[in-house]
């Protein structure tokens, strides 16, 4: 950061600050090559998963120890050490979990906090303030826009600084026990999202589905019939299909970016594959970054997809799922189902997700690898009597509903945190 920039930062924020460096114990560049990646053994802590102050190894990924001891031979991280990204996306830091062992993937920087100088929580949340994410996206000595977060630069932060280590850690307290309840939904869900889908696989996959007299039907002797396209036996009177037969498969497209007038906020919610990969971790969305007017969609030929639409990304990347909670519009990145077919969003949710591994293998292109509609309606899918897909629907609507209540809790959540860090890192709210 240039010395203008510096002076300019700290006329920003009324009150003390320090640079980065200088609360830091060690700020260590990482690795700079690809990891050897393995199916097991050491955790590497990628950029995708740290997001909004968390690292989230819920979808780690691993290396083998000669690898790992190569990447910490800098210097080793530990529970409590920050982790931020230098690019795609830069800014992003998140606090390595307690009672994890791992290693930083590319692009990454370990932040070390002093924990005589600074509360490492409170420091967590200083570096996701509006005043400190600014002096990321600054502009460098050249006017031009940083692209790649500098290690110089990093060193150079000035770091909002609220009293003493007592005061900043009842700051951090406030902040951490929102985040605490976030979690708390967060695991709820994935508890609740793992039983939706023992349950799925019980009745759809197994087919133990409740028969006539609430026994598990093949395990009880239910008729069973071979089927040539599936090359499988399912249950008598099921039928083999494809996934067009789950619901109207739609897509979607993109007004001209050329009319202003044809994007905003507060107006009609419209989802990109993007969104969908912010969106990674919860099962629902109300709406993406940005909105389209009614002239846009009307410029693009969009349609407003129903309340209960399974949106499918078809590209970049491929199979990125949702459930839509309100009426929306996507872009071209989208083959969407709308289940108007006669079988339920949940069902027809998991229906799709089982399918991913064969939409995936289908994918094809030179460009960018993309899922056309045409081959999507050529996977095969097992067609249940529409009353067992009704029946499982009704089974699983608490636990739909209950996390339907948890993701709406936790924007909620997410929005009042959001709100409160600027206020205390300012100091213009504080904390008894």
């Amino acid at each position: 950061m240039t010395a203008e920039a510096a002076v300019t930062s700290k006329r920003a924020f009324d009150g003390d600050t320090a640079e980065l460096q200088t609360l830091c114990v060690s700020i260590t560049d990482c690795h700079h090559s690809t990891p050897n990646w393995t199916d097991a053994g050491w955790i590497v802590v990628r950029s995708e998963n740290i997001k909004n102050g968390r690292i989230s190894l819920r979808d780690a990924s691993y290396t083998d120890e000669t690898t790992f001891r190569e990447r910490i031979a800098r210097t080793i991280p530990e529970p409590g050490d920050l982790i931020i990204t230098r690019e795609a996306p830069m800014g992003e830091i998140g606090m390595i979990p307690d009672g994890v062992a791992c290693c930083l993937g590319q692009r990454q920087v370990l932040i070390k906090p002093d924990a005589a100088k600074v509360n490492k929580h409170f420091l967590l949340y200083a570096m996701q303030s509006q005043f400190v994410q600014k002096q990321i996206g600054a502009s460098d000595a050249t006017g031009s826009t940083v692209s790649n977060l500098r290690i110089p630069l990093l060193k150079e932060l000035q770091i909002p600084l609220l009293g003493d280590k007592p005061t900043q850690q009842k700051i951090a307290a406030v902040l951490s026990a929102l985040d605490a309840k976030i979690d708390i939904n967060n695991r709820i869900n994935a508890e609740l999202e793992a039983l939706a889908k023992t349950i799925y696989d019980y009745w759809f996959v197994q087919f133990d589905f409740p028969d006539a007299h609430g026994r598990p039907y093949k395990s009880s002797g239910g008729a069973m019939v071979w089927n040539d396209n599936l090359k499988r036996e399912i249950p008598s009177g099921w039928k083999a299909g494809s996934l067009d037969d789950l619901g109207k498969i739609v897509g979607g497209s993109t007004p001209s970016t050329l009319n202003p007038d044809h994007f905003g906020q507060g107006m009609i919610p419209w989802i990109t594959p993007k969104d969908l990969s912010n969106n990674k971790g919860n099962k629902f969305i109300t709406r993406g970054e940005t909105d389209v007017s009614e002239a846009g969609m009307r410029s693009a030929s969009l349609t407003l997809h129903p309340a209960g639409t399974v949106l499918m990304s078809s590209r970049a990347p491929v199979g990125y799922l949702a459930i839509a909670l309100n009426p929306v519009t996507t872009n071209q990145g989208f083959k969407s189902f709308v289940p108007s077919k006669g079988y339920g969003t949940s069902f027809v949710y998991y229906a799709v997700e089982r399918s991913l591994p064969t939409i995936i293998q289908y994918a094809s292109g030179s460009t960018f690898v993309e899922i056309s509609g045409g081959v999507l309606k050529s996977v095969h899918a097992v067609l249940p009597n529409k009353s067992v897909t009704n029946a499982f629907c009704t089974l699983i609507e608490p636990i739909v509903k209950r996390q339907q209540q948890a993701e709406v809790e936790n924007v909620e959540l997410t929005q009042l945190r959001d709100w409160l860090l600027p206020l205390l890192m300012n100091g213009q709210v504080r904390v008894a």
